[in-house]
């Protein structure tokens, strides 16, 4: 019977060891339902301008109203962003950017700016719970698009992005919970 009750306390010490990892916290950034930069990017390249509209980027995901993360661009807007200083000649400004300037009020445009990251810590449990370090490995993507309007007709779409994230954080505190005490 003795036997029995020294091994529970080294048989309760291994699971909880073994499933420390498991414990420590995840946490996913998702600001679209598309499941991919690939799948963003081929939405955004699939509008032809001068030719598409609004509704086709819509019906690819891109909708103002359901979809978080687009900023609708005003007139005033498009000038700010691609008229930044006297530098830019607008005679060097793309066709469709022109158009747009020159619809005035019937210029719009959507700024897309979407992501999915993955943030997940992993590495030893008690050092990571009492402070002393901590190991976070971020995975996924991010994609940004400009989309600039005439009316209802697409003039102007470019696109950018960070195809793959794949960064690691590492935090070293040699005091563990007394790291910030006092400061």
């Amino acid at each position: 019977m003795r036997q029995h009750t020294n091994l529970l306390p080294s048989l309760l010490l291994m699971l909880l060891v073994s499933a420390c990892s498991t414990l420590l916290p995840q946490a996913r950034n998702q600001s679209t339902p598309l499941a991919s930069f690939e799948e963003a990017r081929a939405t955004i390249e699939s509008l032809v301008p001068m030719k598409s509209d609004r509704k086709e980027l819509e019906q690819g995901g891109f909708n103002p109203g359901t979809h978080p993360n687009i900023k609708l661009l005003t007139q005033a807007d498009v000038v700010r962003k691609f008229l930044p200083s006297s530098l830019v000649k607008r005679e060097e400004l793309d066709p469709g950017i022109l158009a747009c300037l020159e619809a005035r009020d019937d210029c719009r445009g959507m700024e897309i700016i979407i992501s999915k990251i993955d943030r997940v810590r992993d590495g030893g449990f008690f050092s990571d719970f009492f402070n002393f370090e901590r190991h976070t490995t971020i995975t996924g993507w991010r994609f940004n698009a400009t989309v600039l309007f005439v009316n209802d007709l697409v003039v102007y779409r470019t696109w950018g992005g960070q195809p793959k994230v794949n960064e690691t954080e590492n935090t070293r505190n040699p005091l563990g919970p007394l790291q910030g005490i006092g400061g």
